[in-house]
């Protein structure tokens, strides 16, 4: 699927009306079952959806990886996209377990969170030898610009991409939710063997307590963003041992957590 529609309607200025075609983004409910039971479902972009059913499965971490998983299908409904999930007996028995304590649905945040406590469990923290240097850092988010096709359509979609020095952009992709775009990126990296560690998250949007939360879990060490990121999620960066670069834009960025991975020279970090 394309991801988007064209639609007619009425350009209205200073000079009157005229009609004109745009292409909008399309948005249908995508559900994520396991064993037969739906866990979540979610308003995303019907593009690269067995990229996002895996991203989902690993950064809420429902599996670890393929092994954890004996078939795998994405059917297609008049009301919407089902990706379903068959576990091993001992993952499933373990899902079963857990019941619906999963994070993060798209335009939700937190749904499935039964308690307070289960809104900020325990992060794994993050190991790599991953160095950046400044100038790599600083063009990311406009090289990710450039792998955006439905953004160069719509305007209107967020994406997620994944830098490797003296690579640049190696994959990315789009959704009009930035978790979404985030989880069909990560699905996308380990569908193709590509280890998170590797490499750079880069986000077209702001940073969050949940996009810290899947980095850390798909084990990806550095987040470089555009836009801004929260407090808390500051503090879990720190903590997760992830290196966090906001504000990256042209010549510069801003450098919050683990610095000594961007090779920025020691004078330039306060």
């Amino acid at each position: 699927m394309t991801g988007y529609t064209s639609v007619s309607g009425l350009s209205v200025g200073r000079d009157g009306a005229r009609a004109m075609t745009r292409a909008l983004p399309e948005e249908v409910p995508v559900a994520v079952s396991f064993d037969g039971t739906t866990l979540a479902v979610m308003m995303a972009t019907p593009a690269d959806i067995e990229d996002f059913a895996w991203g989902f499965a690993l950064t809420e971490g429902v599996v670890t990886g393929p092994d954890d998983v004996e078939d795998m299908e994405v059917l297609t409904h008049e009301t919407g996209t089902e990706a379903r999930f068959w576990l091993r007996t001992d993952k499933s028995a373990e899902l079963k377990a857990r019941q619906r304590a999963l994070m993060g649905p798209v335009g939700c945040g937190l749904c499935g969170i039964d308690s307070l406590e289960g809104a900020l469990p325990p992060l794994p923290r993050v190991t790599s030898e991953l160095r950046l240097t400044q100038e790599d850092v600083a063009a990311a988010t406009d090289e990710l610009r450039e792998n955006q096709p439905l953004h160069d359509r719509t305007r209107a979609v967020h994406a997620a991409g994944f830098l490797i020095p003296n690579q640049g952009i190696v994959m990315a992709r789009e959704d009009v939710g930035r978790h979404n775009a985030l989880d069909k990126l990560i699905g996308a990296l380990g569908r193709a063997g590509i280890d998170p560690a590797t490499g750079a998250i880069v986000l077209t949007s702001r940073i969050s307590v949940e996009m810290v939360q899947k980095t850390a879990r798909a084990g990806s060490p550095v987040i470089i963003a555009v836009s801004a990121p929260t407090a808390r999620a500051l503090t879990l960066a720190e903590d997760a041992g992830i290196t966090l670069a906001a504000f990256a834009r042209g010549d510069g960025f801003d450098l919050f957590t683990h610095p000594e991975r961007i090779q920025t020279g020691a004078a330039d970090v306060a």
